[in-house]
């Protein structure tokens, strides 16, 4: 039993190095919102913008159809 408990525990060592303390999660946490929050204006810019750009480049083949 004993060789089991720390086969275990050795083997779950390495899956520590890949978690961040519990005391920085709440700074990713804030960093990723500030992040999303700028994807999020700089997405509804671009998407305005392709539209307008779209309209103009289709408007001849619009107006010809009519």
């Amino acid at each position: 039993m004993l060789q089991l408990f720390l086969a275990v525990a050795f083997s779950a060592a390495p899956l520590m190095l890949y978690l961040p303390p519990v005391r920085s999660l709440s700074l990713l946490v804030e960093a990723l919102e500030a992040f999303l929050q700028q994807a999020d204006l700089h997405t509804v810019q671009l998407s305005s913008s392709l539209r307008r750009g779209l309209s103009r480049i289709m408007a001849p083949w619009i107006g010809a159809r009519r």
